[in-house]
C-alpha cells in the first residue's frame, strides 16, 4: 500500500526475517502486517529507498534488529547523506512524501556482504545490472529467490515485466550476467520486490532478457518525450490503466529512459577512449 495503492512495494518475511522492509512511509502498514512477530533480521538486496528506506527506522524501534546488505551499499546505511543527496536529484520535492525519513544505522548493526556467502539459511549472489550493490538471496529449505530488481517489476494478474533501469548505475552486460546466476540457483520461485512471488521462473527471466534488449533499443533511438510516450502506451495496452498506475509507481518511465541514456553515454565515452 505505497502511498494507498497496492501492489507497487512488496515485503517478504518468515520467522521474522524480513526481505526489503521498503521505506518508511509503508512501515505502519508493515508492521500492521506482522501483527505480534517482532522483526529480527532484514536482508537488504539493495539501498534504493523504496527498498531499503525504512532500515534506520527500523532498527531504531527494534534494538537487536541485525541487518545485511552488499559491501558497496553498508556505508550509505550508516551514514545516508551520500545516498540522500542522489536520490533528492531524482526526486525532488516528492522525496519526503514518497520515502518519509531515512534515518542512520549503526555500523554494529550492519553486516558487508559480497555474494557466496550463507546468512540466516539463505545463499547469496551479488547480481548487479540494476544497480552496483545489488545482491539476490536464495532460501534454501524452500527455493525461494529473492531477487530484489533484477526479475524485473511485474503487477499481478498480470505477466507482462519490464526491468526496472534508473540511475546512476544500469549495466546491461552485468545484468545478463545476474540473469545467469538467477539461473544457475533453479528456484522454485523468483520474489520480486515489485510485486511478489512466481513460480514461471524460466518464462519470467525471458521476460526481463527481452524487456531489456527492448528498452535499451529505444533509449539508444528515441529521446526521453519519444521513450515515455511508448512505454505508457504499451502499459496501457499491455495491462490496463489501474494496473499501470501501480507499474508507473514501482517503475516511473522517465527514470527507466534516464538510467538507459545514462548507460549509453558511458558506453559511448568507454568507446572513444
Amino acid at each position: 500500500m505505497h502511498l494507498g495503492r497496492d501492489r507497487v512495494i512488496c515485503a517478504f518475511e518468515h520467522d521474522g526475517l524480513i526481505v526489503d522492509p521498503g521505506p518508511a512511509t509503508c512501515v505502519d502498514a508493515l508492521l500492521e502486517a506482522l501483527g505480534p512477530v517482532e522483526p529480527r533480521v532484514l536482508l537488504l538486496t539493495h539501498i534504493h529507498l523504496d527498498h531499503a528506506g525504512a532500515t534506520g527506522v527500523l532498527c531504531r524501534r527494534f534494538p537487536a534488529l541485525r541487518v545485511y546488505v552488499h559491501e558497496r551499499g553498508a556505508p550509505h546505511l550508516v551514514d545516508p547523506g551520500k545516498l540522500l543527496r542522489s536520490a533528492s536529484r531524482l526526486y525532488g520535492d516528492d522525496m519526503e512524501p514518497l520515502w518519509g525519513e531515512v534515518a542512520p544505522v549503526e555500523r554494529s548493526r550492519v553486516t558487508a556482504l559480497s555474494g557466496g556467502e550463507t546468512v540466516e539459511g539463505h545463499r547469496v549472489a551479488y547480481t548487479p545490472g540494476h544497480a552496483s550493490h545489488h545482491v539476490s538471496y536464495l532460501r534454501e529449505d524452500s527455493g525461494e529467490a529473492f531477487v530484489g530488481d533484477v526479475a524485473g517489476v511485474r503487477v499481478p494478474p498480470h505477466d507482462f515485466t519490464l526491468p526496472p533501469t534508473p540511475p546512476p548505475d544500469i549495466d546491461l552486460e552485468a545484468w545478463e550476467k545476474s540473469l545467469q546466476v538467477l539461473e544457475g540457483w533453479a528456484p522454485e520461485s523468483l520474489c520480486l520486490t515489485h510485486f511478489g512471488p512466481y513460480t514461471d521462473v524460466s518464462e519470467q527471466i525471458a521476460r526481463v532478457r527481452e524487456g531489456l534488449g527492448r528498452q535499451a533499443a529505444m533509449a539508444r533511438d528515441l529521446d526521453e518525450d519519444g521513450f515515455v510516450g511508448e512505454m505508457r502506451k504499451r502499459l496501457s495496452a499491455e495491462i490496463g490503466a489501474e494496473a499501470a498506475l501501480s507499474f508507473e509507481q514501482a517503475a516511473p518511465p522517465e527514470q527507466l529512459y534516464q538510467g538507459l541514456d545514462r548507460y549509453w553515454t558511458k558506453r559511448g565515452e568507454a568507446d572513444a577512449a
